[in-house]
Order: C-alpha cells, then sequence, then structure tokens
C-alpha cells in the first residue's frame, strides 16, 4: 500500500466538500490522535479525524469522511445508511475491509507482534 500525507489544511477542505454534497452540518474540524477508531461525529456538528488517517489513500479517507457525514442523516448502521453509503461511496464494503486491516496491522505493530 502507498503511503500518502495528505496536509490537515487540504484534508478539513475535503471534509468541508463532502459536507456540502452531503448535506451535513459541520461546526468544527478537529484532527488529533485517537486510540480507539478513525473518527467521530456528534449530534452537534463536531467532527474529529484520527491523525492517523491523513497516511492513507484519498479513497479509505473519504470512506471515513463519508461514514460520519451520514450519521448526520441517519445515527446507525442500518439500511437508510447502508444505502446512503451505497450511493455516494459504492462498494463501500470493500473499503470498510481495507480499513479494518490497517488498523489490525497497527494495532499488532503498537503491541510488538509482526505479521508474516
Amino acid at each position: 500500500m502507498s503511503v500518502t500525507i495528505t496536509d490537515k489544511a487540504e484534508f478539513k477542505e475535503r471534509v468541508r466538500g463532502w459536507a456540502e454534497k452531503l448535506g451535513a452540518r459541520v461546526m468544527s474540524i478537529s484532527v488529533r490522535p485517537m486510540t480507539t477508531k478513525w473518527a467521530s461525529y456528534s449530534t452537534t456538528g463536531r467532527l474529529t479525524f484520527d491523525a492517523l488517517l491523513l497516511e492513507l489513500r484519498e479513497e479509505l479517507q473519504d470512506y471515513v469522511i463519508a461514514h460520519e457525514l451520514l450519521h448526520f442523516h441517519a445515527p446507525n448502521h442500518g439500511k437508510l445508511w447502508k444505502s446512503l453509503m451505497r450511493a455516494h461511496v459504492g462498494e463501500y464494503e470493500r473499503l470498510e475491509d481495507e480499513l479494518r486491516r490497517v488498523a489490525h496491522d497497527r494495532a499488532m505493530q503498537r503491541t510488538g507482534f509482526r505479521r508474516r
């Protein structure tokens, strides 16, 4: 996997573009280290993204951005959320699986385990 480091300002601008496209209200966007998830979106419109996300390719970043912003319209991962993800991201399950593998590999690296 090639590593892409995205500038924070560029990333935040992409988030604003997605928010406009998806009709989601965003009051603030922050990028900081997070330990257990890639991002969160509060009901007040506050978005927080894991800083490590900036090292991933844009397609994975966009998956996480859309995933969080669509919670503005669908608070859970039910049928509505899934249909919105499919409409805006396409085959999101493939990206979800890849992101899960990336998270697993990083967790293993933190604990000292190496994949063979």
